[in-house]
This record gives C-alpha cells, sequence and structure tokens, in this order.
C-alpha cells in the first residue's frame, strides 16, 4: 500500500505530492517520477528526486494512470435491473454504481442509456429512459466520478424523437449515438442472434419476436432520414459528439459520418474499421472484447483491430472492472506499449467527447484526475483513485 503522510484538511482542498511512481503520461513512462496537485489540478510533473517532505503520497514503485474516462457503459441498466423483475431504486443504483466506478478507476462516467423500446415496461422504453437520465444528471454534482450521460438513438423507433430533442435541448445529453439493430445486418447480420439476444437479454416470447423483426424491417424500409438528420444537427449545434454503433461496411460508415458521426463504436468487421479510421473518425472497442479477445457476439475481434492500427478508444461496454485488464493485456501481448494502451482509456476518449482540455492526461494544468495501479500480482488492482485531487477510492 502506498504510504500517505498527510492532514485531512490539505488533502480536502486537493493539495497532494505523488513521489516515487511510475508515471504514464501520453507519449511514455517516467520510470521513478513525481506529481504536484494544486488546488486540485496537476501543477507539475517530473523525474522524482527524492528528499521531499509535507503532504505527499509514497507510490512505493506503483502505477499512476490518469483517471478513465468511460465514454459508453450499460451497467447502469443492470444495477437497477439485475433479474428481470428484480428492480432497485433509480437512487440507489445511480449511487452504489458510482462507488463501484472509481473503484475500477473511471473518473468520469457516461452512462448508456437507450431509446430503442417502446414499451415502457423496460429500461429502454422512451418516458421511462428519459426518466432516468433525468436522475443521473440531477444526482451528478454529488456523486465521485464525473457523471454524463451518453444516450443511445434506435433509428427506427422515430417515435423517441420528440423526447431526445427536449433532453438535447435541455443540456441532459452529453453524447449521443445512433444505432441501427434492424435484423439482417449490423451486429444481427444473422437473425438468429437477434432472436437470441432479444429473447434471452430481453425476455421476448417467440411471438413477440416475430412482431418485433417485421417492425423493425418495415420501419427500417420506411425511414425518413430526414429525421435523423435533424436530431444529429440539434445534438452538433449543441456540442454533443455524434456516434455511431456496429457498423458493418465502408457504406455504412459514410453514412453516419454524413450524419456527423465522428466516433464509430465497436465496429462488427475490420473492414468497417479501416473504413472509419481512414475517414478520420475515432474506432472504440469494449473492454470485455479487448481483455478476452473475442467478441461476445462472434463479431470482430478488438485485438486484431488495434493491431492493425485501426483502435483509438476502449470503453467499458457492459463491465467497468474490465478497462484495467484490457489495458494492461495490451501492453502484455505485445500490440501496443503501455502509454498508448491507457490512452485509450483516457485521452482518447476524452478528446473525442470535447473535454481533453480538463481532464483525460497528466499534463500540467488538467484536473488531477488519478489512478494508482499496483501491477505486481498476477491480478492487477487499482488500489487509489483521485478525482479533481480528491481521493475518492482507497482500497
Amino acid at each position: 500500500m502506498p504510504l500517505c503522510q498527510c492532514r485531512p484538511d490539505v488533502t480536502a482542498r486537493g493539495d497532494l505530492l505523488i513521489d516515487n511512481a511510475r508515471i504514464v503520461t501520453p507519449d511514455g513512462v517516467i520510470d521513478t517520477g513525481s506529481l504536484e496537485i494544486a488546488e486540485g489540478r496537476i501543477a507539475k510533473v517530473r523525474e522524482w528526486a527524492g528528499g521531499r517532505t509535507g503532504c505527499r503520497v509514497d507510490a512505493r514503485g506503483l502505477l499512476l494512470f490518469p483517471g478513465f474516462v468511460d465514454i459508453h457503459s450499460d451497467a447502469i441498466e443492470t444495477t437497477i435491473q439485475p433479474r428481470p423483475g428484480g428492480r432497485f431504486p433509480y437512487a440507489m443504483a445511480i449511487t452504489e454504481l458510482d462507488k463501484q466506478l472509481v473503484s475500477c478507476g473511471i473518473t468520469t462516467i457516461y452512462h448508456c442509456l437507450s431509446f430503442s423500446d417502446p414499451h415502457d415496461k423496460t429500461l429502454r422504453g422512451f418516458r421511462t429512459c428519459a426518466e432516468l437520465i433525468r436522475e443521473i444528471n440531477r444526482r451528478a454534482p454529488g456523486l465521485r466520478a464525473a457523471t454524463r450521460v451518453h444516450a443511445r438513438f434506435e433509428v427506427t423507433e422515430t417515435a423517441a424523437l420528440p423526447i431526445v430533442e427536449e433532453l438535447l435541448r435541455e443540456d441532459e445529453v452529453h453524447l449521443f449515438s445512433v444505432m441501427d439493430h434492424t435484423p439482417g445486418q449490423g451486429q444481427f447480420l444473422d437473425v438468429g442472434n437477434f432472436r437470441d439476444y432479444y429473447g434471452r437479454v430481453r425476455g421476448r416470447t417467440p411471438a413477440e419476436l416475430d412482431t418485433l423483426i417485421e417492425e423493425r424491417l418495415a420501419a427500417r424500409r420506411t425511414l425518413d432520414e430526414r429525421l435523423l438528420r435533424g436530431i444529429t444537427a440539434l445534438a452538433l449545434k449543441r456540442g454533443v459528439a455524434i456516434a455511431s454503433h456496429d457498423d458493418d461496411s465502408a457504406q455504412k460508415v459514410a453514412w453516419v459520418q454524413r450524419l456527423g458521426a465522428t466516433l464509430s463504436e465497436f465496429p462488427v468487421n475490420l473492414a468497417a474499421a479501416r473504413a472509419a479510421h481512414e475517414r478520420g473518425l475515432a474506432v472504440s472497442y469494449g473492454a470485455p472484447n479487448v481483455f478476452r479477445g473475442a467478441s461476445a457476439t462472434n463479431n470482430l475481434n478488438a485485438r486484431e483491430s488495434i493491431g492493425a492500427g485501426y483502435g483509438d478508444i476502449i470503453c467499458s461496454d457492459y463491465a467497468p472492472m474490465s478497462l484495467l485488464h484490457a489495458v494492461l493485456a495490451l501492453e502484455r501481448l505485445g500490440i501496443v506499449p503501455l502509454h498508448e494502451a491507457v490512452n485509450m482509456v483516457s485521452r482518447n476518449p476524452a478528446g473525442v467527447v470535447g473535454i481533453a482540455d480538463e481532464t483525460g492526461s497528466l499534463e500540467e494544468g488538467k484536473l488531477a484526475d488519478l489512478v494508482l495501479v499496483d501491477d505486481r500480482e498476477d491480478v492487477p488492482r487499482v488500489v487509489r483513485t483521485f478525482v479533481a485531487g480528491r481521493e475518492v477510492f482507497c482500497s
């Protein structure tokens, strides 16, 4: 455990010196470094000279990362409703998940809420989703992690557009993505996978699945793209970045780019990932895919794409605990150097959503969002997390 010599009144101001750490900067690693925090921001990053006294943490050779910026996390859904019929109150779930997030090194979180089901019995129902978004934003100032919202919009569910537009105008949404889960393309090229997912995960009966498939196919055939262009134009006007989801071809990438997308999330094959990269879109993958070396839906192996140079961002997707392990796996397997892997969970996502001036890297002037990591055992772990210089987790 790192040794701390600090007075509570000093650490509450966000003033601290972390010495004897392996500091991961955007361009490399300082093997024995020192990072100074003043009033919640990084004041200095340099080689450690030793002999310092005062309010300090002796990191004892642990890794020091920038705090993770997780721009796509669905974990709020399973925290609220871990099993069908077993739902917890929003306030409790938001608060408890916040504690878990900082223990995983996540200092900025974009909770994903999906407008993809017209039935209000689900968390992805239009009005239920909007209600949850507002509750997250209402509670955000009191949470440990900097907390924002990533709203996902299913292109076939145009009835949700008035609700989404209202949320954008009220600045309740901080990242906006368009999804196309029409069976027979994208993530569900195999219609059998669509049936399996919506039957097993969403609890749909065979008859309900037949109806859902017919409705999705009909809605996609008659989609008025002017509606999509209108909502993405509004998002961009409000300063909200646009992402796409499960791109499956160069043509699809070109289409979402015309809608204003600057991020391609989870491309399902290497051709789509390459097309996104060549068009200047950032490419993002889920940490479970990176760590496991396999997609849960038998799509693109993220390691293959990152190794080919078509990967910029790693998000937690459905497993916040996997971010740290995905980063270290990339270095251990020799796919990318450690600092590049760390950039994928910090600087790069921060850049896509427009907050890189404030956070995402260990550079002077930025918020002191930091993670101390012990990688000396077979299972690495986060031992301390700081947000704006304040300790929010200690193991």
